[in-house]
């Protein structure tokens, strides 16, 4: 009994690749191209997003460093005079 499970597992193919029609193939490739171009499409977006956000984090540091200079000159826990803070109209 063991000499014929031999002779079927010889009579089996080695690999499935080798037994796939060309048009399997080829619909496999065309798959894989989709999915590459989807994939290359979302880096871009990514790299796009990523660098408007830099952007604008450059964009807030550097307001922020205007309005620090703007701020009062002195120790920074300083009290400040409210009369300096009334409003134009009073």
């Amino acid at each position: 009994m063991d000499a014929e499970m031999g002779d079927v597992i010889a009579a089996a193919p080695v690999s499935n690749a080798v037994m796939e029609p060309q048009d399997d193939i080829d619909e496999r490739l065309t798959q894989l191209e989709i999915k590459a171009s989807f994939a290359e499409d979302l880096v871009d977006h990514l790299n796009a997003l990523v660098a408007r956000q830099q952007d604008q984090i450059d964009l807030l540091m550097r307001e922020l460093a205007a309005l620090r200079r703007q701020g009062p000159e002195g120790e920074p826990g300083a009290s400040r005079n409210l009369r300096d803070e009334l409003p134009p109209h009073y």
